[in-house]
């Protein structure tokens, strides 16, 4: 499925394949710091992506890096830089798109996450450890999750 997005100040536009049409979320400390909340993400065919405008990029691990907008600050993607089998794609924040007809598939961090937050939905929940395995990656134990 292809989309068009755009961040906050309308600066950096994308158009991408979607590698599918579920929504993931991130609840580890790092995305929280980041966004102010959990992450929720698309997954976003690498080589389908046409990214244009003022991109930063942080590199947030030794194995992952964050991409925002260089003028309103908008997050943008989240992307594992080291191999990891099966995970070459990128996770672009679904507030850059319409993605009102689509569901979670997968909750990451569930035991790191505020009590307050609850996701509606039957999805996949999974733990620190559960998520550390499903990546196949281990993560620090000083709050640098992802």
């Amino acid at each position: 499925m292809d989309k068009t997005g755009q961040c906050m100040c309308g600066a950096v536009t994308l158009r991408a394949t979607l590698s599918s049409n579920i929504l993931n979320v991130c609840n580890c400390d790092m995305c929280r710091r980041w966004t102010g909340s959990e992450f929720i993400s698309v997954r976003v065919n690498q080589d389908s992506i046409v990214l244009d405008g003022p991109v930063k990029r942080f590199q947030s691990s030794e194995w992952a890096e964050r991409g925002f907008c260089g003028i309103c600050g908008s997050t943008l993607f989240y992307r594992l830089t080291a191999e990891v089998p099966g995970q070459g794609d990128y996770n672009f924040a679904a507030g850059m798109f319409d993605t009102r007809d689509m569901k979670i598939g997968m909750e990451f961090f569930v035991d790191t996450k505020p009590q307050g937050y609850a996701l509606a939905g039957n999805h996949t929940k999974l733990t620190r450890a559960e998520t550390a395995a499903h990546f196949g990656v281990s993560f620090e134990e000083d709050g640098k999750n992802a």
